[in-house]
């Protein structure tokens, strides 16, 4: 098999791998939780900070996700994904260059 058989077998495979990835429709976006409320942009932020905690814990627990599904939609993801760069090194320090001389 040639080289560039393997490497084209190997993007198809990789692109429908990352396709069954894609998220789908919530259908509870707005819809309240059992205490009446919907997460939004501030709830969001501090689940995205917590994210890796959470995650762990969701590992061992059957009631613990790392996501609000009663959310409001867009300003919980807004939030959510600010909060998760916080700590998953969404800081931009890796951009910093070397002083030339």
């Amino acid at each position: 098999m040639s080289k560039s058989l393997r490497f084209v077998l190997l993007a198809v495979v990789l692109l429908l791998v990352l396709s069954a990835c894609a998220a789908g429709a919530n259908p509870a976006v707005d819809t309240p939780s059992a205490d009446g409320d919907v997460a939004g942009f501030w709830l969001g932020l501090w689940q995205g900070i917590i994210v890796p905690i959470t995650f762990i814990i969701s590992l061992f627990s059957d009631t613990v996700s790392i996501y609000e599904v009663h959310n409001n939609g867009g300003w919980y993801d807004f939030g959510f994904v600010i909060g998760a760069g916080f700590f998953l090194g969404g800081s931009g320090a890796g951009a910093k260059s070397a002083r030339r001389p």
